[in-house]
């Protein structure tokens, strides 16, 4: 009874304050009302309003009040208040009362205003709430245990609003948004007041108060699911992480804060938590055991961070596997985590179909297990890493991308030398540069915390900074004559003195060998086939591409079997650059010899008893034959307009007629100036034929003959895919060289009909190869006849294309895609804005 007789007396008393600010125009009434109103906020005030009636009036009368108030901008009835009177009296009706009404009224006002004065003067409102300590009032009230539960409707309302601030604002406002509504300074402002009820939080506790972290979890959940985790965990890592490190008060609040976050964003929050954190030691601190009470944060953390997905940076993944080797409740996750990342490693399905950089993800997740893990938990999971080693190292070396296989033997090495770190040590031969560098420092053992800077350097920094440390103070080698006196060292000096003698030139000397270049091919061709003395043969192989060149006619009678012998020849002598002069020498054989050799090279590639690496060197010399052929004919040692000498300044001779001074300062200028070219005054190059295009038949079609015939020692589309894949690249160079020639239609057709058989291979070095001539076709036909002659084939590979650049794997083809996709549009729109350009004479 005594309660509905003070709700009432509430609601008459402000109803008669509502009908007096409608209707008054004395400002002093109107001052005096809202002065009274006012006073049902301030618990200091001197009316005498029980505290009763105040939670009364906030309870049940105070968003009306608000919404009444904001009604009346529209009328101007502020124009009678001063801006003092405005922004104590009208202003501090929304800056006193309860903090969350307040907060959704101004939000509801702005997102169903349009611009006016009033809208301009609700968001300065809001600006204030925003700067003043209402947001951590709002925070806190929802933390004290006292707090009444309100609707799950009202909760997900507010949290919404307190997310979606800067979206609504800027729906609203834009583009005269308010900095502090933006997202870079609105979310740290937010992670600050968590940040800061957090703390009275633990100063509650410590007061033997009940607190409720709920509504503060669900509002760092919210956050984080819109994608905000990086401008909120930036502010709250560093002070949680300094707070954690000596209260034991702070990390229960901590990890309540984490228990208390609902499932369905418990991904965002820890994924933004693991990236945000400095080393395992924080991060342990901070999450607790989370990844043991909740199964979802146990799926994100040895699932889904290590196994699926791979964009996150080597610090991160130091401190996530760091982080379940700290406690004693986590280390069976550890385990669990390194069994499941052996299964994905030694996968062969896996190393062909992911990318090359969630190969490396998974090998430096591989490596930091490994080097975490105990004697008795690395006897319990051997068996396991047995067959990791065995079976995942040869996919690896399997595969024809160099980085696959070099990680692949960098982890061998680790595995071996952890299973069996008393026995012979397995040692790769690979290139060791930052990347391998930083696979092998992942089984160092993690520093201490405060040891060392929390993220681990990766190797190529050591580098930098032990060479910079070397610069800044090189050693001093002190000569041997600083221990004489004086003038011990003055008579040495002048005994020992040789500035009197000349230098002998020694510039034209050469080294005194026995034997003597060949000055004949066919001398040459006999060194080669039946010499066993190394000068001798490293003489011969260096002369062989200079005396092929020189003498044509007899050249061309030994080609083919030059080749041969070339393409058999074995460096048994270990000759510094044996494979550069031998290319060098078959190069010059097909360039010189082209069709003759290019039928035997192209007739060997698909022969019985070559090695692969002897396939590929045919394909090499092919492709560099092909470019040397392509390129223009220029006679050499011609100077041009551009280089020519800077000429020297004449005398004058005093014969001539006496010039004026003006010509001759400019004609000295002119001496003196050294131009690069002239522009338009450069003559412009000769045309000349092109001497591949009437050979590119015979570089290109042979190599489509015998491809799917698999042979005992060679299996084209199978096993081989490196020499697919270098054959195809290959394929799609010669097309791209044969431009312009009467036979690039042909071989375009041939070529896109050869790669459209292959173009779903597992290997993504012939996915590669397929794009890359498929590139070439669409640069070297002719747009009519890529119309006329393949119109059948392009809109299945326009399909095809838009589907590799979405969802290849890897991003070397999804680039290539895309640049495919952009030249075939452009083809196809020149040749139908141009359909008979072509037959123009």
């Amino acid at each position: 009874m005594e309660n509905s007789h003070k709700e009432a007396k509430v609601r008459l008393e402000v109803s008669q304050y509502i009908k007096s600010l409608s209707t008054s125009q004395d400002v002093h009434e109107v001052t005096d009302t809202l002065r009274k109103l006012v006073s049902y906020l301030d618990t200091e005030s001197h009316e005498e309003i029980s505290p009763s009636e105040r939670e009364e009036f906030n309870r049940t009368q105070y968003t009306g009040i608000l919404k009444f108030l904001l009604s009346n901008l529209k009328t101007n009835r502020l124009h009678i208040l001063t801006s003092a009177q405005c922004s104590e009296l009208w202003d501090g009706m929304f800056l006193r009362g309860p903090p969350d009404q307040a907060l959704l009224v101004l939000m509801d006002y702005i997102g169903s205003s349009s611009p006016s004065a009033g809208l301009d003067k609700v968001v300065g409102v809001l600006e204030r709430y925003l700067q003043s300590v209402r947001l951590a009032a709002l925070l806190w009230s929802r933390c004290q245990g006292s707090f009444s539960p309100d609707s799950p409707q009202l909760r997900e309302t507010l949290l919404g609003r307190l997310v979606s601030l800067p979206d609504l604002t800027a729906n609203r406002l834009h583009p005269h948004n308010r900095p502090l509504f933006l997202p870079d300074q609105y979310y740290p402002l937010l992670a600050r007041v968590l940040s800061t009820t957090l703390e009275r939080t633990c100063q509650a506790l410590r007061d033997k108060q009940d607190c409720s972290l709920s509504f503060v979890a669900q509002l760092l959940g919210k956050a984080c699911m819109q994608g905000h985790s990086e401008h909120m965990f930036k502010e709250l890592v560093p002070r949680l992480s300094t707070h954690t490190r000596s209260d034991m008060v702070w990390q229960r609040v901590c990890w309540r804060l984490m228990e208390d976050v609902p499932e369905r964003w418990m991904e965002s929050v820890v994924t933004g938590l693991v990236q945000a954190v400095e080393g395992p030691w924080a991060l342990s601190r901070i999450m607790g055991n989370i990844v043991v009470k909740n199964k979802k944060a146990q799926f994100v953390i040895t699932h889904k961070l290590l196994l699926l997905q791979y964009k996150y940076e080597t610090r991160a993944v130091c401190s996530l596997v760091g982080y379940l080797a700290q406690d004693r409740e986590r280390r069976p996750l550890l385990v669990q985590v390194l069994r499941s990342l052996c299964q994905t490693w030694a996968n062969s399905s896996a190393v062909r179909h992911t990318p090359v950089e969630q190969q490396l993800y998974l090998s430096r997740a591989l490596l930091l297990c490994l080097g975490l893990l105990s004697e008795s938990e690395l006897q319990e999971v051997r068996p396991e890493l047995l067959q990791c080693m065995l079976g995942g190292m040869q996919c690896h070396l399997d595969s024809s991308v160099v980085r696959v296989r070099r990680a692949g033997m960098i982890v061998g090495e680790c595995l071996s030398a952890r299973l069996d770190a008393g026995g012979p040590r397995l040692k790769f031969q690979y290139e060791e540069d930052a990347e391998a560098r930083e696979l092998l420092s992942m089984m160092e053992p993690l520093p201490a915390e405060g040891a060392v800077p929390h993220d681990r350097p990766s190797p190529l920094q050591n580098n930098q900074r032990s060479e910079t440390k070397e610069r800044s103070s090189p050693e001093v080698v002190t000569p041997q004559t600083s221990s004489l006196p004086p003038a011990d060292q003055d008579c040495d000096s002048e005994l020992d003195s040789d500035d009197d003698l000349t230098p002998y030139d020694m510039s034209e000397d050469k080294e005194m060998t026995k034997a003597t270049p060949p000055l004949y091919l066919r001398d040459c061709l006999e060194a080669l086939l039946t010499s066993e003395d190394p000068e001798k043969v490293e003489l011969s192989l260096r002369a062989a591409a200079g005396l092929v060149r020189k003498n044509v006619s007899t050249a061309r009678e030994v080609s083919v079997q030059l080749t041969k012998v070339l393409l058999h020849l074995e460096n048994k002598y270990n000759l510094p650059g044996f494979l550069s002069q031998r290319q060098a020498a078959m190069i010059a054989l097909t360039v010189t010899d082209c069709i003759p050799v290019t039928e035997f090279l192209t007739t060997e590639f698909y022969s019985l008893n070559y090695s692969l690496r002897q396939r590929l060197d045919i394909l090499e010399v092919l492709a560099l034959s092909a470019q040397e052929l392509s390129e223009p004919i220029t006679e050499k040692n011609r100077p041009t307009q551009g280089n020519q000498p800077v000429s020297t300044v004449m005398p004058l001779d005093p014969s001539d007629a006496p010039l004026h001074w003006q010509k001759v300062v400019e004609r000295r200028i002119q001496s003196k100036t050294r131009r690069f070219a002239k522009g338009v005054a450069q003559p412009p190059a000769s045309a000349c034929p092109n001497r591949f295009a009437p050979v590119a038949g015979f570089f290109f079609f042979p190599l489509l003959r015998s491809y799917d015939r698999p042979q005992v020692t060679f299996d084209l589309l199978g096993s081989d895919h490196l020499v697919l894949g270098r054959l195809i690249h290959t394929l799609g160079l010669l097309m791209h060289l044969a431009v312009n020639a009467p036979v690039a239609t042909q071989m375009g057709r041939s070529l896109l009909d050869f790669v459209w058989a292959v173009r779903y291979h597992a290997d993504q070095v012939v996915r590669r190869g397929v794009l890359f001539a498929i590139c070439s076709v669409f640069l070297s036909m002719p747009n009519p006849n890529l119309l006329s002659e393949l119109s059948d084939h392009l809109l299945e590979t326009r399909a095809w294309l838009a589907d590799v650049a979405e969802g290849d794997p890897d991003s070397d083809c999804r680039s290539l895609a895309m640049q495919c996709l952009v030249m075939l549009e452009k083809s196809l729109k020149a040749g139908l804005e141009h359909p008979t350009m072509a037959l123009q004479p």
